[in-house]
Order: C-alpha cells, then structure tokens, then sequence
C-alpha cells in the first residue's frame, strides 16, 4: 500500500481545497483507506457527514501531512470504516443520525446522538422522519456475581450531564458503557448559510473551556479557504490567548484530580492559579475566557497597555508556585496511593483511537499539533513536548505540570518577540466561487479539527468541528476495567473529556 497522498491521488481531486488534498474516491479505495487505518498506518482525524457524502480525514504522521478521502453516497449508504477501525464506530453511528447515511456492514447499529427527543430522526438529511423512540440498548453482559451500577446524566455535581452505565462484581468493574448526547445542540445545522461572524460565534462556543481553540480552528479552517493569513501581531496575539487558555485548563484539572483523591489541599492553590489566570486574561484583553476574541482574519484587540506587565507578574507568580505544588503532590504518600497504577490507558489502544493532549501523551504518543504539523506563531518558538510512557492518572497529572511549566516559556517568548504595531486583523477577500479548508490546531485537551466550506457569496455552505474528546471517551471505558467503581470519578476527571465538544 502506497503512502496516503499517493493514494488519494487515484481519485477525483478537488482544487477548492486548502491546504492539504481532499480527494473523491471509489468503495475500492475507501476500504483499502479504511484497511490501511486498521493496520496503524494512519491516524483518523474526523469522520463526517453531508445529506450525499461522507469525508474522512487521515493523518500521515511520518510523513506529516494530512489528507480527506470523499465518498460520495448517492444511494445513502457508504462502507463502513468502523467494520475495520473501532474508532470510527461512534462518528459512523453520528453521520446515521444527522444525515440519515448508512454505513454498510457496520458492527454497531445503535443511535447515538439521537435519543428520540428531537422533533425528527435525521434532521440534516433531504428527507428527515419521526422520530424513533425505541428505548437505547446497552450492550449485554453476562456472567456469575455481575450487578449493574447507572449513574448519571443527573451528577451530584455542577457538570454536564452524561450517562455511564457499570457491570460491576463486587467493586470491580467488569464494563462501563458511557451514553452521551444530552447536550447536543445542531451546531451543524445551525451553521448552514451562516456568515462567517455568525459562524465563528457558533464555534467559540462548541466547548466553553476551549473557546480560543475552537475559535482559531474555525479561523484558520477559512483562512486556509480563501488563500489568506492573519497579519502578523495577530497571529502572536492568538498563540498567547492559547497558551493563557491551556494554563487555567491544566491548573484547573491538577487540583480538581486531587480533590477526587479526597486531597483538597492541592484544589486550594491550583485554583487560586486558575483564578489568577483568567484575571490577567481580562487584565490583558478585557475578557476572562477570550471568548469571541479570535475571529477569521485576525483578532479583534490588541493587548491592553498595562498587559504585558500583569502577564509578566503573573508568569513569575505560576513558576515560583510550580515546584511547591509538585513537591507537594509527589510528598503525599496517599495522594501517590490513589493516581499511581489507578486507570491505565494502554499506549497501544491510544495509539489505535489516536488520542490527543495529554491522554495521549501520558501513554507514549508524543503528537501535538503545534510541534507536528506547525503553525504561527510556534513554528517561531522553542518549547518541548514531555512524553510518559505509566499511563495512569499519575502520568496525566504530571504531563500536566509539564505542559504548565511550557506554557509559562512559551509566554514568555511571545511577550519578548511579538511583532510590535501593525493591524490586527486583514479583510476577508470575496470568494466568487465555492472554496473549503481545513485547520489543525491544538487545544489543551489535544488537536481540535475544522472544515469550513464557503459559497460563492462568502457564506458558510457546510462546517465540521471534531472536539479530541470524540477518540478519549472510548478509551476511558477500557481505562476503568478491573478498577473499583470509587476509582472512576479518579480517572474520569484525569481525562476531562468535553460532553458539550463531543456532542455538538
């Protein structure tokens, strides 16, 4: 089998695509894509529907590149991938509930998405029908001693609502079968025939703790589109948004960790950093969260006067913190008790669902985007990607640190070499013509997907965001087998996958 672009050149090619090929391919060349997936020669990036087509894109790592294979389902159904590669199971069960399109051959059949609450079954497709209101069939277990534990959607906490479904012996647990969905709001749908300040406004908010990241995959996704850059101030201002969001994320989650531990002593600290970080973050640019900062083109302000100041006392505030917190987590011997061998992801099944961010890397697979597949301003920077081989809860905390400790450098660089002047932002040309693109970027969890398909009038034809918790969800259900039920918030809040950024 030839390398990934090579065989994606045996299709129809489309030359409104950026910046990597997107090719029209037959069922031969769908399963040999699907084949090749399924023998690790690639890395499934998305999976996704139109009312007629479903894209799936790849991603070459030794070769560094990224390509989307088309299949065109002019008769509603399409090979089935997931037959071949598990990790497309859930995206293949998504496209049949949105779209309607059958995946020939598939070994799960259930909804997802859909829980026959919606008004109609298939709502994105030609011809949407009542809804099925079937009750949802969790998969069977059998065996001697084996009980059933259901929690959820409804938490004890203030979170968002999912099912997980436990067989449990004893305290053991023999399965655990998550069921999602409960926030889905038809981000899709809604971003049809959208302009793209509407739209952009839609994507910063698929997932409200990663609204930078979604915000810059959705710009770059039309920046790429119509053959254009951000100027450059803009594209500085971008990467230290990021880089301020991913450090309120990690110190956030180190602390909420150890609070499900029973260790509130570590919540305490990291959340006053967290607390810290979003006030330079308004300080810095007049918004907390960043929300709706990033837009195609550019950004829409410039850093605050006194910004680089507050960014800079806080930098040397979070390093000076650093260490205390890791001698303190490393000097508390049932704090280690409880993440140490807890929930261990293997590296071969996180290599296989191509898991991101720090799930991925805690278990050996050292890909992040902005060390992989480049882009500004961290083509620009130096910083390392730390890389655990445990897999455990421990090793995604101090990937975590790690990550922290990087960002803060990262910052540092940006403030220190950020051009100086010049516009923030550069007019979106007019396409007078079809164009679509597609963007990587990473996020704190991992790599964030965008494809943005433009009409001729500049509007928004079609767009699909790929949240990395789509490919960590799965691998947390193998994660806690032969754990105890107790250990599952542990391991659960270590991976911190989105509901709202899986179920758009």
């Amino acid at each position: 089998m030839g390398a990934l672009t090579d065989i994606l050149a045996t299709g129809r090619i489309r030359t409104d695509h950026r910046p990597w090929l997107r090719a029209e391919v037959d069922a031969a060349t769908w399963e040999a894509l699907s084949e090749g997936l399924a023998a690790g020669r690639w890395t499934l990036m998305a999976l996704w529907g139109e009312p007629d087509a479903v894209h799936m894109a790849l991603l070459d790592e030794a070769a560094t590149s990224l390509g989307t294979a088309t299949y065109l389902a002019g008769d509603g159904t399409f090979p089935s991938v997931g037959r071949h590669h598990a990790p497309a199971q859930r995206l293949e069960r998504t496209i049949r509930d949105l779209y309607g399109l059958v995946p020939v051959e598939a070994p799960d059949t259930r909804l997802w998405l859909d829980h026959g609450r919606w008004p109609v079954s298939r709502p994105l497709s030609g011809a949407p029908i009542p809804p099925d209101t079937n009750p949802y069939a969790f998969l069977p277990v059998d065996g001697q001693g084996l009980h059933e534990v259901a929690v959820g959607p409804v938490h004890a906490g203030i979170i968002e609502p999912g099912h997980f479904r436990f067989t449990a012996n004893g305290e053991a647990v023999v399965r655990l079968e998550e069921r999602l969905g409960y926030v889905h709001r038809g981000i899709e749908g809604l971003m049809r025939g959208a302009s793209l300040e509407r739209a952009a406004t839609l994507a910063g908010r698929v997932s409200g703790d990663s609204t930078v990241a979604y915000a810059l995959a959705f710009a770059g996704a039309v920046e790429a589109a119509l053959e254009m850059e951000a100027p450059p101030r803009a594209r500085w201002l971008r990467g230290l948004m990021a880089e301020l969001e991913r450090l309120a994320n990690h110190f956030g989650d180190i602390g909420a960790v150890c609070n499900d531990a029973a260790f509130a002593r570590m919540l305490a600290p990291c959340e006053v950093l967290r607390e810290q970080m979003l006030r330079a973050s308004e300080a810095a640019f007049g918004q907390r969260m960043m929300r709706d900062l990033v837009v195609p083109g550019g950004v829409l302000i410039d850093l605050a006067p006194r910004g680089e100041g507050r960014l800079r006392s806080l930098v040397e505030t979070a390093r000076s913190a650093l260490p205390e917190l890791l001698a303190l987590y490393d000097g508390t011997a049932s704090l280690q008790d409880r993440t140490v061998g807890t929930g261990i992801a293997q590296p071969d099944l996180v290599r296989r669902f191509g898991c991101g961010g720090f799930v991925g890397r805690a278990s050996g697979r050292g890909f992040d985007v902005r060390r992989t597949l480049p882009y500004a301003p961290y083509d620009a920077l130096r910083f390392d990607v730390a890389v655990l081989e445990a897999g455990d809860v421990d090793a995604r905390v101090r990937i975590r640190f790690s990550e922290a400790e990087e960002s803060l450098s990262l910052i540092t660089q940006m403030l220190s070499n950020m051009p100086d002047g010049g516009d923030l932002s550069s007019p979106l040309p007019q396409s007078g013509a079809a164009r679509e693109g597609v963007a990587l970027v990473e996020g704190f969890r991992g790599d964030v997907f965008a494809f943005v398909r433009l009409d001729a009038a500049g509007r928004v034809a079609h767009a699909h965001l790929r949240d990395p918790s789509w490919f960590q969800w799965p691998v947390l259900e193998a994660v806690i087998e032969g754990n105890i039920i107790a250990d599952f918030p542990l391991c659960n809040k270590s991976f911190n996958c989105s509901y709202a950024g899986h179920d758009l």
